[in-house]
């Protein structure tokens, strides 16, 4: 498989965000978001066997009481590529807690079911609204999460309504709304929290706002945090 990076870091997202984590990054995505903040993970990369990278990320956990048992394979688009079928197999059988994070466009139901996995809605102001895979409402549970990232009123709007019409609360572990966060070099600018956090107050929905805690640990721009 084409590996950009396998790196040790603070879980950023989802509710696990604050933990730490190994991070498989896999190269390569077929979507185009216009606030992509991976897009060097789009080329390039190394290319490494299932086996290599199982080593890398065990390198990475350590041993004992000290091992990190998270692990996030994410991209890129992890599904783009399917010798991550056997990797999340082979991570599951060592005892890891394995997550996956994905665009939504591909459908996540042939995941071995233990992993966990983070699907985006894309917005309309990301450029690929409407590139959701409808089956995947089918194919998550309890213990899965549904993330929207969120540049402005609209999209907002369209991920209150998709979350009231999918009744995406009670399908999932956690509906996150997340706020974009502004490119360092200004290639977009960021959706302020707090308006985020007033419209969510004010329509009373079941969804938890996620930040970027990374972005705010280390400088946003920084590669293998």
């Amino acid at each position: 498989m084409q590996i950009t990076e396998i790196f040790r870091s603070i879980q950023g997202e989802s509710t696990r965000a604050g933990l730490p984590c190994i991070f498989v990054r896999l190269t390569g995505c077929n979507l185009r978001c216009v606030w992509c903040d991976t897009a060097y993970a789009f080329h390039g990369g190394l290319k490494m066997s299932v086996e290599d990278a199982m080593k890398r990320v065990e390198e990475l956990a350590g041993t004992g009481a000290n091992r990190i048992a998270l692990v996030e394979l994410t991209g890129g688009e992890p599904l783009l590529q399917a010798e991550i079928l056997p990797l999340s197999e082979k991570l599951l059988a060592a005892g890891y807690t394995v997550m996956m994070e994905t665009s939504g466009e591909r459908f996540v139901g042939n995941l071995p079911k233990e992993v966990i996995k983070i699907v985006d809605v894309k917005c309309p102001d990301s450029g690929e609204g409407g590139t959701f895979d409808m089956a995947n409402l089918a194919a998550v549970d309890g213990k899965d999460e549904i993330k929207f990232v969120i540049a402005s009123r609209r999209d907002y709007e369209f991920a209150r309504d998709f979350t009231r019409e999918h009744n995406l609360a009670a399908r999932v572990r956690q509906v996150i709304f997340s706020p974009v966060f502004a490119d360092p070099e200004g290639k977009w600018p960021a959706l302020e929290a707090r308006s985020l956090a007033e419209w969510m107050l004010a329509d009373r929905l079941p969804v938890r706002m996620g930040l970027q805690l990374h972005k705010y640990i280390w400088d946003p721009a920084m590669k293998g945090v």
